[in-house]
């Protein structure tokens, strides 16, 4: 049971029924709903890499980019269904609760699975994590850029250095970590969704814009030509981008986690159905507006990042740009939960009788219910986002670093584990139509994880060669 404790595996709590204060697992009622859960899933998937969804399309062509768009949708969709099903063991409606993704796997398979399982997930999210410390960086430097640029006419260069920027994003995620628990997190998540819709649509609307000023759809329809790049380079930049996309729609990783805050009844699995097609449709949209616009306005000189192909109105790509860093701030805490939840529920384990981990004291807030303060909380979290900062002052091409890990992540945590789970939870016979039908949805997933963490790996080598530790400008 120790082993299984430090890989963190819940305990199942003593069944005290449902009641108005408490739900059947004797925990405080649960407040969650197709709402919130909606705008916990939007803000863990739509993240800026939505404004790299061009530069996919630009490789695949107007055929393979809106179609891979679509394909790997309905994978998501299915596989969050697979893996949703999973929250509860046994009867779906009264069956015992699984509070993390670790908890599916330990109920399904145990073992060792648990284990790699765990290190996966927490690596994941630990690269988001110092990614987001990044992005947000680098978008308010093109804030500061592009008035720089402004007031000076475009004669000065502008040079501007990362690091004040992450340390300003630190104090903030510091300040945000003490929010107790993800059921609390909810009006971060809103804010952060609707502000990830503003930079999605003022790109969407700047490629539009662009197209009905040249009065020209650019593009073809097999992606860039022969004269931009070889063929060799052709190939691998297409699993690159399918790689792109089939990660930008990824957030498994927290799907247990969110369900978890979703109030019964009815059953929590139908209530995350909901989510899942609220969430997935409105992300597909948003994805084939944005990626599409994007290609029409730059063919094949599509840029990694959509909002960098424009330099005016400057102070709409400004508002977009502000907006990405909000976004950033509640993605950054929606999936460090995990991680937060997981430690501290192994030290209160692991040390019961020690006050410092386990004491929580009430603050009253008028209006709301008492603040529950803890010092142990307070502590590790802010170790936590201060480690993540020095790492991303570090690291600053980091990135790429997070391609890599989200290419090995994507596969064990996307579809393999959800399939697989969903065989054992259902009673699939193996070599049965449907069994065969999900081993090769798993074979083709883990095929572009293999080609996009290859990418990956090219990127950070190409990186390495002109880094400079804590010194990089933009």
């Amino acid at each position: 049971m120790a082993e299984n404790q430090a890989f963190g595996v819940s305990t199942a709590a003593v069944p005290q029924g449902g009641s108005k204060c408490f739900d059947d697992d004797g925990r405080l009622k649960r407040t969650g709903n197709v709402w919130t859960a909606s705008a916990h899933i939007i803000t863990a998937i739509i993240g800026s890499g939505v404004l790299s969804l061009p530069w996919a399309t630009a490789q695949l062509g107007w055929i393979a980019g809106p179609l891979a768009m679509f394909l790997f949708a309905l994978v998501t969709y299915y596989t969050s269904l697979f893996l949703s099903a999973c929250y509860r063991s046994g009867d779906p409606v009264s069956g015992k609760r699984n509070y993390t993704y670790m908890d599916a796997v330990q109920a399904n398979f145990g073992g060792f699975n648990v284990k790699i399982c765990g290190f996966v997930q927490y690596l994941n999210l630990f690269g988001i994590a110092i990614g987001s410390t990044i992005a947000s960086a680098i978008s308010m430097m093109a804030i500061k850029r592009s008035n720089c640029f402004h007031a000076s006419g475009g004669k000065d260069p502008c040079p501007i250095n990362s690091n004040p920027y992450m340390i300003a994003f630190g104090i903030v995620e510091i300040i945000l970590s003490q929010i107790p628990d993800f059921d609390q997190l909810w009006w971060l998540s809103i804010v952060a969704a609707v502000m990830s819709f503003t930079y999605s649509a003022i790109g969407l609307g700047l490629g539009v814009s662009r197209v009905a000023e040249t009065g020209k759809i650019k593009g073809n329809l097999t992606g860039i030509s022969s004269g931009t790049a070889t063929q060799s380079q052709k190939v691998w930049r297409n699993f690159q981008a399918l790689g792109d996309i089939a990660f930008a729609y990824s957030y498994s990783m927290i799907l247990i986690e969110i369900q978890d805050t979703i109030k019964s009844p009815p059953s929590e699995g139908k209530t995350m159905k909901k989510a899942t097609l609220v969430s997935v449709t409105v992300t597909t949209l948003f994805y084939m507006l944005c990626g599409c616009a994007g290609y029409a306005a730059f063919g094949d000189m599509s840029p990694p990042n959509l909002l960098t192909g424009f330099y005016t109105p400057y102070w709409v790509i400004d508002i977009a740009n502000a907006a990405i860093v909000i976004h950033l701030v509640g993605a950054y805490q929606v999936y460090c939960q995990p991680i937060f939840a997981f430690v501290e529920k192994y030290a209160s384990e692991k040390f019961p009788a020690n006050k410092f981990i386990t004491k929580e004291i009430e603050i009253p807030i008028p209006g709301f219910r008492p603040y529950k303060f803890n010092l142990f909380r307070l502590v590790w979290r802010a170790v936590f986002v201060i480690v993540t900062t020095l790492i991303s002052m570090l690291l600053p091409f980091f990135n790429d670093v997070v391609g890599l890990l989200g290419a090995i992540g994507f596969w064990p945590l996307a579809v393999y584990y959800p399939v697989e789970m969903y065989i054992i939870q259902k009673k699939i016979p193996k070599w049965s139509s449907r069994w065969v039908r999900f081993q090769i949805l798993s074979v083709a997933c883990l095929i572009i994880s293999i080609a996009a963490a290859i990418g990956s790996v090219a990127g950070v080598l190409i990186d390495l060669k002109s880094y400079k530790p804590f010194t990089t400008n933009f």
